[in-house]
């Protein structure tokens, strides 16, 4: 990212000039038009008055940075564009007032105690004037919108370039150059950055098998509670079955979910002291893979393949990848002063990364949730998230969430809130209560992703202590999945036959790109991989 802008290039409504002078007419100062004037000027203050503080708004352009010379820094451009926001806004003002006024003359005029003093003449007059002034405002108005519009885009744009080491990284072509908006044309923005606009993220097309650079990670797979001695649990990871037992000293192990003898799914049998048994002919296998029972015949040296497995704060963990297991495993606890209320597992018929991408994206909320937790959500008209310069975590704007993606596939959301479906402040700082999720997607295989679920509070702890509540808790987060599913499994189809589902990313879909950009340099085996600390 270059360390100055052009502010000229910008083509910023306000001048980092002084204004010129211009000769004033009725209705326009400074080349202005601010209001049309009729009757005495005592009557036009007492009706300005009426409407209150609703245009009674300082103009912006008195306080405008003064910047000498022809080039500013970044920051200073950015303050420049925002106070342009503020001059379209009280340029906007004065229209809509412009209007109000004409409509008050319109009314005097077609007054019958104006009438007896006008001839049908003078009215007809009075009126097409009139007319052409109210056309005339209208028209100030809708230039005013456009004019908004476009420097909202603008300063998204510019908050993007001072936020976003994205934009100036040098690793790669793709990241050096700026997200593309809808509302800044490609010439525009190539005269900003002085290089062509960015290219898209290329996801189109089936699936492909995953690489097998993605396995070398630390996955979790299944909830501590869920496993009992006597129970499996059978899984797909990486288009592969395996099942998840506890051994003989109550550690879990993962092995094939497949007997070496015939290939009969092992989670179909059962476990005996610590191995799992084969319904077909009852060969048992240890948490290791090794076989040590096969009744009705000679005892041979049979092993399955098994992955490292371990548990952890009420986790189970698997590594599918080739490469030596990473030392650590990450934790996934809430934060301190919350509770785990609900831990739920779900599959859902979605590749992992379209999951992820959504997962990751809260702009959608009031479009896509209106039945569920963003219901009576106003849309904003600008949606932001806001994150340090290399990470993988930040906050949005106006929305009082938190949100983080860990690799390989989890997302952690911390939201305040004052009662259920409510949001409060402007930051989770500000909010006395707060929800925590977990989400963890699994990649079952090219189109499945397991999920696992966990909710945190940091208030009523009651709650846990009531009958059956999870089932409530099922209940609501399997509706909130199905009002995306719908969704994510139509762009999933259209993937599948050729279109890019990241066709054109916009400012508010930072934290999606940055995951696929994170991906793309670990299937790419890339030396060091974007936003992370480690390898």
């Amino acid at each position: 990212m270059n360390a100055v802008a052009n502010a000229a290039s910008l083509s910023l409504p306000i001048s980092l000039c002084r204004t010129t002078r211009m000769n004033s007419r009725k209705g326009v100062k400074g080349g202005l038009r601010v209001v049309a004037v009729f009757g005495d000027e005592d009557e036009l203050d007492e009706k300005k008055s009426l409407w209150g503080p609703l245009f009674d708004v300082e103009d912006p352009r008195l306080k405008l940075p003064q910047c000498r010379g022809k080039f500013v820094d970044v920051n200073q451009a950015l303050e420049v564009a925002r106070y342009d926001i503020q001059y379209l806004d009280w340029r906007a003002r004065q229209d809509v007032l412009t209007i109000m006024l004409l409509h008050e003359k319109v009314v005097e005029v077609l007054n019958p105690l104006a009438r007896e003093y006008k001839s049908i003449g003078t009215l007809q007059k009075d009126l097409a004037g009139l007319q052409e002034e109210l056309a005339e405002a209208h028209r100030q108005v809708h230039i005013s919108e456009a004019r908004v519009a476009t420097a909202l885009d603008k300063l998204a744009y510019m908050e993007s370039l001072v936020n976003d080491r994205l934009l100036q990284d040098g690793n790669t072509a793709e990241t050096d150059e700026a997200l593309p908006h809808p509302g800044i044309s490609m010439q525009s923005l190539s005269t900003v950055k002085g290089k062509p606009p960015r290219k898209s993220l290329k996801v189109s097309g089936p699936v492909q098998p995953y690489h097998p650079n993605l396995k070398n990670f630390w996955y979790p797979v299944a909830f501590s509670n869920d496993l009992k001695s006597e129970t499996m649990i059978p899984i797909d990871c990486f288009e592969e079955p395996w099942v998840i037992f506890r051994g003989k000293d109550g550690s879990p192990g993962c092995v094939r979910n497949t007997c070496a003898h015939r290939a009969c799914p092992l989670h179909l049998g059962s476990v005996n002291e610590g191995r799992i048994q084969c319904p077909y002919h009852g060969w048992e296998y240890t948490i290791d893979g090794k076989c040590e029972k096969m009744p009705s015949t000679r005892l041979l040296d049979v092993r399955i393949k098994s992955l490292p497995c371990f548990e952890q704060e009420g986790m189970i963990w698997i590594w599918p990848g080739d490469d030596p297991p990473a030392a650590v495993l990450p934790s996934l606890l809430p934060p301190p002063g919350f509770q785990i209320h609900a831990e739920l597992v779900m599959e859902v018929p979605v590749e992992h990364g379209l999951l992820l991408d959504n997962l990751l994206d809260l702009a959608h909320a009031p479009f896509t949730h209106t039945s569920t937790f963003a219901k009576g959500w106003s849309v904003p008209s600008l949606v932001k998230f806001l994150t340090p310069t290399s990470g993988l975590q930040g906050n949005w704007d106006p929305y009082p969430i938190d949100m983080e993606f860990r690799p390989p596939c989890m997302v952690f959301s911390t939201i305040g809130i004052s009662k259920p479906g409510k949001l409060e402040g402007q930051s989770t700082k500000q909010c006395a209560t707060h929800l925590h999720q977990l989400h963890v997607c699994l990649p079952s295989s090219r189109q499945k992703t397991r999920i696992l679920y966990r909710m945190s509070l940091d208030f009523a702890p009651i709650l846990k202590h009531v009958p059956f509540i999870e089932n409530l808790w099922r209940h609501f987060a399997e509706k909130v999945l199905n009002e995306d599913l719908r969704l994510v499994i139509g762009q999933q189809d259209r993937m599948i036959n050729g279109a890019n589902v990241w066709n054109w990313p916009v400012s508010y879909d930072k934290l999606g790109v940055r995951y696929r950009l994170w991906r793309n340099a670990v299937e790419g085996g890339a030396k060091k991989w974007p936003f992370s600390q480690s390898m």
